[in-house]
């Protein structure tokens, strides 16, 4: 499997991009050395692009391939492409608090601690639809490191999509999201000019 081994703080300087979209509180004091430099119009494309990979942890192809599925899709392509990387169940469950950062959620999910209508699910990628309810296993429940990560989390906004049981450690997916809901900053218009080339 490939492994994004570039120091995250650094990706997030190059990119222009926020830490805390993350999970990570951590901020870069250094400055960026070619930021006087003018952008060309395909590479504010390819920032977007990678600032989406980055954000959600995905890889060019299954990225390639999101997108070729939002252009199936009826609607916008752009809007598409964001609410399905938002629908991922690493990502639901960052959103929800149960990870501090999308990486960990993603390593929950590996471990098979998660359950999505009562099956177990170890596939981060696998897309959740409106009305699934995510549960963490009885058997992982009693870890410490859930009651440490929902210390870390509390304050964290939940979207008004999700609908999160802190206590019994499980997520009912109220709708999908819309546009207006999915508060990453990505311009998703650039991302379809980029491909549509």
């Amino acid at each position: 499997m490939a492994v994004d081994r570039v120091p995250v703080l650094k990706r997030c300087r190059s990119l222009g991009l926020d830490p805390v979209y993350l999970g990570i509180d951590k901020k870069s004091t250094r400055e960026l050395k070619r930021s006087n430099r003018k952008m060309s119009e395909y590479g504010l494309q390819l920032r977007e692009k990678q600032k989406a990979k980055f954000i959600y942890g995905v890889l060019e192809k299954p990225f390639r391939n999101y997108y070729a599925k939002a252009e199936r899709m009826s609607g916008m392509v752009g809007e598409n492409l964001l609410i399905m990387l938002e629908s991922r169940l690493d990502n639901v469950l960052f959103r929800a608090g149960l990870g501090r950062t999308r990486k960990e959620t993603r390593q929950i999910v590996d471990h098979k601690h998660v359950l999505v209508n009562g099956r177990c699910v170890n596939i981060p990628s696998f897309l959740v639809k409106a009305g699934d309810v995510i549960t963490i296993k009885e058997k992982a429940k009693d870890s410490q490191r859930y009651k440490d990560v929902l210390d870390v989390t509390a304050g964290r906004l939940v979207p008004e999509w999700l609908d999160v049981d802190a206590e019994n450690l499980s997520v009912t997916i109220k709708q999908l999201p819309t546009r207006e809901m999915i508060d990453v900053p990505v311009n998703e218009m650039l991302i379809v000019e980029l491909y549509s080339k």
